[in-house]
């Protein structure tokens, strides 16, 4: 598919691809303002249209709907199509720190063919770094009798299995002063180990100017005593202490093209469908 401005140009964006009000994938537009994407679809004829969101500077606006014929197959499968939550709008725009809620519906495809429940797994991948997706549930079952549609007004029981995928971004985070155990009484211990151990090779140093070889000995001790007390500086336990856990990076901003990917298996070859979705961080 292709979308372009009045002026000729090359739109930017997002556009859905819909099948009687179920949004069956998300692409987002490369600069050249096309996109592609494979359905998995039930046997015979389909209408479809692609919905453009809009930009900045483009209003939204849906193309014509078009015939697809599928072939049909014997195979059991399925198929997975989305639905905003929150935010109830599609491309998902999240602030970072936000969360957002999509339903995924597991559409049945030949569920009469199965000798066996369907186990069907999700997962999502593409999320960019700082993020994460769940699903509730993330496995859910298809029987011979699950139903492949749900008009309106069915209760959830007449309709095809859901799941809520919830994708969580992260701000950024401040890291507060951490005190080390025992409060302010730890330094002062510190130093009562320390300062007799210091003063000691000092007057040993001081008392023996006249022994080389125990001027070297002390001098030796000394650069010991003070390598131990720069490593112990360094150490992580110690930074952590007077300094405090690191700072949370924030998700980076951006356009992201998240792929949910349900695989399933009939105990002889596995089965994995998927579909696109686009969330935008800011």
């Amino acid at each position: 598919m292709s979308v372009t401005g009045a002026d000729g140009l090359p739109a930017a964006g997002a556009v859905d691809i819909e099948e009687g009000g179920r949004r069956l994938a998300e692409v987002a537009l490369n600069p050249t303002g096309q996109a592609s994407s494979v359905l998995t679809m039930a046997g015979g004829l389909h209408s479809l249209r692609a919905v453009y969101s809009g930009d900045a500077t483009h209003l939204a606006s849906t193309s014509q709907s078009t015939s697809v014929q599928s072939l049909a197959g014997t195979t059991p499968s399925f198929q997975l199509t989305l639905a905003p939550v929150a935010p109830s709008a599609l491309p998902l725009v999240l602030t970072a720190g936000d969360a957002g809620t999509i339903n995924v519906t597991i559409v049945p495809v030949n569920p009469s063919a199965l000798t066996s429940p369907m186990f069907v797994t999700l997962s999502c991948s593409g999320l960019p770094n700082q993020a994460s997706c769940s699903f509730t549930p993330e496995s859910v079952e298809i029987q011979p009798t699950t139903p492949t549609s749900c008009p309106t007004g069915s209760p959830a029981s007449a309709c095809p299995p859901v799941s809520s995928m919830v994708l969580q971004t992260q701000a950024a985070g401040t890291a507060a002063r951490a005190m080390p155990p025992g409060g302010s009484d730890s330094a002062p211990v510190a130093w009562a180990i320390l300062l007799p151990g210091v003063l000691g090779l000092g007057g040993l140093a001081w008392g023996a100017r006249r022994r080389a070889w125990l001027s070297r000995l002390a001098l030796v001790a000394l650069v010991g005593l003070f390598t131990m007390l720069g490593t112990t500086g360094c150490n992580p336990r110690y930074y952590y202490f007077h300094h405090g856990p690191p700072t949370n990076l924030p998700t980076p901003a951006g356009t992201y093209t998240v792929t949910v990917t349900g695989q399933s298996s009939n105990g002889i070859s596995a089965i994995t469908q998927n579909t696109k979705m686009v969330l935008t961080v800011q």
